[in-house]
Order: structure tokens, then C-alpha cells, then sequence
């Protein structure tokens, strides 16, 4: 979180409150590159709230996309599998691979040192049993999202290479990173722009009037930017 009181913050926020209206997305991300000052490679996330009502099953946003320029960090892959699909994710790059070992460390250890969890068809009765632990956390392997599946190596190699997976929460909101403060600001743009328009793409037919209620992308220690949702409609098309 960002600290609003130090120096860097405040000369940052500066440069940001020039701008009196909200900026377009490319916009949005020459400034978050310029303001993230920070001594390390800070994330780059994009704040969203959505005219939907999760408490609606029909109205809940979830879905998974992959990111054209990756996240810009590594991600540490669990595969959940009976043996003869094993091998194969251990091949693709799978960080950790198995079954019943891992499902008893998670339930008796509350184990989460992954990100992603990617799971075949054939052990979710089995890996069922971990939704009180895994689905508060987002980590619950989901067909919708591409991770419950038995083309295992495309699953990991497209986690690995930058598929990112996103859900509103219960207020409505969607909090998600989609690079680093490294990147140029183009690649900043071209990662915000794929994330952007799948979200609208999987817009709930029962959702009523705005529907992008407001966009925000920042560095972790810097200040919001604010994003025009007219000008991020129009290129999501």
C-alpha cells in the first residue's frame, strides 16, 4: 500500500492532479509509469467497480485471460492429477505436481505457496474437499477459467506465460495486476486494453444501466490514476 504521506507520494500525486479529468488508457499508463518511483519493480494494477450485483449468480464476473506481454513476475503452478497426467505437467513446467499428498498439506496445513492451482476433470470429487480453504482465496481450480482441464501442458504453459485469472468481489469490485512498473508504458497499455475487454466482453445480461462505473490503474506505491470509460469502451470493441 502506498504511503500517501511520504515525499514521493505527494510529488507524484502532484503530477497526477494536474490532470483536472480522467485520461485515456495509454494516457493512464505514461503517467503510472512516470509516478511509480519506488527502489523496486513495482506491480501495476488496475482498480475496477462494476454496476453489477454479485449476490446474483447471473451477475457474477469471473473469467481468466492472457495478458500479451505476461505479468512480468514468475508464477508458482500447482498441479493437481492422477499419475498419468503427472509427467506431462512436470514436462509443461508445473512448479508442484501430485494429489493426495498436496490435497492432505493444503487441508492439514493450510499449504498456499502457489498461485494457480490447475486440476483434471477426474480428481475434482477429490479436490473438492478443498473449497473452504481455496475458494475465499481464489485459488479453487474452475472449468470457467481454464483450470480444470485435461490438456494440462497448454493449462501451465499458458499460466506461465501470462494467463491471469479475475473475479468481482462481493462489493462489485475488481482488483487485478496486469504488469510491472518496468515495462514500457505500450506494454502497460496493450496488457490493460486485453484485460479491459474481456471484462466487458463478459458483461451480465442482467446487469442494468453503467456498467463500468469507474477505472483506476496505479503503481503499488503510487497514486490512482483515473481512466476515461468512454475511451476504454470504444477500444474494448
Amino acid at each position: 500500500m502506498a504511503n500517501t504521506n511520504g515525499k514521493r507520494y505527494r510529488e507524484a500525486k502532484d503530477k497526477v492532479d494536474d490532470q483536472q479529468e480522467p485520461v485515456s488508457l495509454m494516457q493512464a499508463a505514461d503517467l503510472v509509469k512516470e509516478t511509480a518511483t519506488a527502489n523496486f519493480d513495482e506491480s501495476v494494477d488496475l482498480d475496477l467497480r462494476l454496476g453489477v450485483d454479485p449476490r446474483h449468480a447471473d451477475q457474477m464476473v469471473r473469467g481468466s485471460v492472457a495478458l500479451p506481454n505476461g505479468t512480468g513476475r514468475e508464477v508458482t503452478v500447482l498441479v493437481l492429477a492422477n499419475e498419468g497426467k503427472q509427467q506431462e505437467a512436470k514436462d509443461a513446467g508445473a512448479d508442484h505436481v501430485g494429489l493426495d499428498e498436496y490435497i492432505e498439506r493444503i487441508q492439514e496445513e493450510e499449504w498456499l505457496d502457489f498461485d494457480v492451482a490447475i486440476a483434471t476433470p477426474d480428481v475434482m470429487g477429490q479436490v473438492g474437499q478443498l473449497g473452504r480453504i481455496l475458494g475465499p482465496r481464489g485459488l479453487m481450480p474452475n472449468p470457467k477459467s481454464g483450470t480444470v482441464t485435461m490438456d494440462v501442458a497448454d493449462a501451465v504453459e499458458e499460466v506461465k506465460a501470462g494467463k491471469i485469472e479475475f473475479r468481482v468481489d462481493r462489493n462489485g469490485c475488481l482488483h487485478t495486476s496486469i504488469g510491472r512498473a518496468s515495462f514500457e508504458p505500450q506494454e502497460i497499455y496493450e496488457n490493460a486494453r486485453a484485460f479491459l475487454k474481456e471484462v466487458v466482453r463478459l458483461r451480465p445480461a442482467s446487469a442494468k444501466g453503467l456498467y463500468l462505473r469507474s477505472i483506476t490503474m496505479s503503481a503499488t506505491m503510487g497514486p490512482p490514476v483515473r481512466v476515461d470509460r468512454s475511451s476504454v469502451l470504444s477500444e474494448a470493441r
